[in-house]
């Protein structure tokens, strides 16, 4: 069952291939999950924040610099997680901020648990109002860029269901921007701007082999797709006695991917755990020849705060002391 499940996923994600992407990328996606599926929250039965910074095609004028944010809990309460996401990014003239918020109920599957939810949020897309085309002017001549910069802003709805066993096997289908809305607004002189918002699908997938007391083999499987291009990205790490991790991946006709990262357990009362992860990337496109390749930082903070059960007593008159 799980080979057919694993198979599965590679198919669908083979049959996507394709380059480019309108949402920012990411290296670390197995730590910023609930940044595409929604179905994520909670599903670690634990308090959780992670800050994922990444800088791409570093060299490159105007490369993309990206800021991720993500925090979710487990709510028994409510039947699930709940969940924050706060994106930044920036791209040239143009910048990105999306805030949302993710709700999952979870649901018992087999072995496994099933976490199924939408998201909803606002998205603002805005321009600087300062252009600089090849020609050396600023862009005030050009009627459709608006050189007094813009900014606008929408609503954005998501949906995703994400699956997990105790064995460490997970898949995740999932889609952002449901709604394809467009961000539009006016700059000087009349000018305007208008961003169509694509619809994105993901899926993902990844399983954790434990290949003796002190070794775990992580491979995992992340796919991006707004029907008109589509990023497959394949990695594996290897983690050492739940204390250091390494790895490799391949995001295709892209980069190569160097990956390594430490574990700091705090052996708490609260089971409080500390990630800090980097990876870098090794441009195998075109743009190799002007970039000297992306960086990316990852920190994440997880603690487990034990539940004490409700204890009850009573008195009967026939016993009093």
């Amino acid at each position: 069952m799980m080979k057919k499940l694993i198979t599965s996923v590679v198919f669908v994600g083979a049959s996507l291939l394709a380059v480019a992407q309108q949402d920012a990328q990411f290296s670390q996606n197995m730590f910023g999950k609930l940044n595409y599926n929604p179905g994520y929250a909670g599903m670690d039965k634990a308090y959780c924040a992670s800050l994922i910074y990444r800088d791409q095609w570093n060299g490159f004028p105007g490369d993309p610099k990206t800021l991720l944010f993500n925090a979710d809990a487990y709510l028994p309460q409510i039947g699930g997680g709940l969940g924050l996401t706060v994106y930044d990014d920036e791209l040239g003239f143009q910048k990105t901020l999306e805030v949302k918020l993710s709700y999952s109920y979870h649901i018992v599957v087999g072995n496994g648990v099933l976490g199924v939810g939408p998201t909803l949020g606002f998205l603002q897309s805005s321009l600087s109002g300062t252009w600089l085309a090849p020609d050396g002017t600023n862009g005030s001549s050009d009627p459709l860029i608006p050189s007094g910069g813009t900014t606008s802003t929408t609503y954005d709805l998501g949906l995703g269901a994400y699956y997990a066993t105790p064995q460490g096997l997970y898949i995740g289908l999932s889609s952002t921007h449901l709604s394809a809305p467009d961000v539009a607004g006016s700059g000087s002189y009349a000018k305007s701007y208008v961003f169509d918002v694509a619809r994105h699908y993901y899926v993902m997938a990844g399983y954790t082999y434990n290949a003796s007391p002190t070794w775990d083999i992580k491979p995992d499987l992340y796919v991006e797709s707004d029907a008109s291009s589509t990023q497959f990205q394949l990695d594996c790490l290897a983690e050492y006695n739940k204390l250091i991790w390494f790895g490799l991946g391949y995001r295709l006709s892209d980069a190569g991917i160097a990956f390594i990262g430490v574990n700091y357990a705090f052996h708490d009362k609260n089971d409080s755990n500390l990630k800090i992860g980097y990876s870098y990337d090794f441009t195998t496109s075109e743009i190799k020849t002007y970039s000297s390749g992306s960086h990316e930082l990852m920190l994440q903070f997880c603690f487990r705060p034990k539940i004490t059960p409700k204890t009850s007593s009573h008195s009967n008159v026939r016993y009093l002391p």
